[in-house]
């Protein structure tokens, strides 16, 4: 079982930063992807930020530019460095760590942390 917990949201002004947090109960080298997902109200969640193990990232076109998914090692850690934040990137953002089997996949979510981007 893994247990990841988010932290680092709140409210902030347009064109403001925040860095969101993401600790997980076990390495996070045996952990094939670790992503962040943004559920705006209304919305279902969707993918902000994606990295593997190896340290390949993915981004949402949306945030190009704006934000890096970034990974420590050392300290069972991921972070989502948030940049130049536009009302739109309002919501609750998850973290979700994947586990490739062989057969399937195994997803693990945070309870979410919420950010609020005033205009």
């Amino acid at each position: 079982q893994v247990q990841l917990v988010e932290s680092g949201g709140g409210l902030v002004q347009a064109g403001g930063s925040l860095r969101l947090s993401c600790a997980a109960s076990v390495g996070i080298s045996s952990l094939n992807v670790m992503g962040w997902y943004q559920q705006a109200p209304g919305n279902q969640r969707e993918l902000v930020a994606s990295i593997t193990s190896g340290g390949s990232t993915n981004y949402a076109d949306s945030v190009k530019g704006r934000f890096t998914i970034s990974r420590d090692n050392a300290e069972n850690t991921v972070y989502l460095q948030m940049n130049g934040l536009k009302p739109e990137d309002t919501g609750v953002y998850y973290c979700k760590a994947q586990i490739n089997g062989i057969l399937r996949s195994y997803n693990y979510w945070g309870q979410g942390t919420q950010v609020t981007v005033s205009s």
